[in-house]
């Protein structure tokens, strides 16, 4: 082997091995950890979008886990080893990044500063549309929840938009 050329080859094996060692969720925690608890998408899943823990910080996730018998206006009361199990689930993966820092208003994700910055665009009339029915339905517009991407480049027109609406879709 060249001997100019070793220097380069260790800085890119360097660079690399840090690349690959890196955690493969998104520093955001909008992705979904590489394993998903069953029990987290049976019961969770079941009634609404499964929201990847790192969107809220460990703080709501205890409230919300705590309060299943009202949860948001339904019962969603699960026994005690279930609660359990997801609670800790989602304790460990919870946001702890700037953007969750503070719990938003009732621990709802929905009414968290960035996601209400991210959505500010959006008119009151979509969320009422058939097809989406309100902010927190995430798969009426973004093809990749079920794998926590919410990026732009995975969009979708939600049925029902207006002519003037959909012209805004890519303001």
């Amino acid at each position: 082997m060249n001997t100019h050329l070793r220097p380069h080859l260790a800085w890119a094996s360097l660079l690399a091995w840090f690349c690959l060692s890196l955690p493969s969720a998104h520093a955001d925690g909008s992705r979904m950890p590489a394993r998903i608890l069953p029990a987290y998408t049976a019961e969770c899943a079941a009634c609404h979008t499964a929201y990847p823990p790192g969107m809220l910080p460990a703080k709501s996730w205890q409230r919300i886990m705590s309060g299943l018998d009202q949860h948001y206006g339904s019962d969603a009361s699960l026994d005690a080893k279930t609660v359990a199990e997801i609670g800790q689930w989602l304790q460990t993966h919870a946001g702890t990044y700037k953007r969750v820092a503070e719990a938003p208003p009732q621990d709802r994700l929905t009414k968290s500063a960035w996601f209400e910055r991210k959505h500010r665009k959006i008119e009151p009339a979509v969320w009422q549309l058939p097809s989406v029915k309100s902010a927190a339905n995430c798969a009426a517009c973004h093809t990749g929840t079920e794998q926590g991407v919410f990026d732009d480049d995975h969009l979708k027109r939600p049925v029902g938009l207006s002519a003037r609406q959909s012209r805004s879709w890519n303001d």
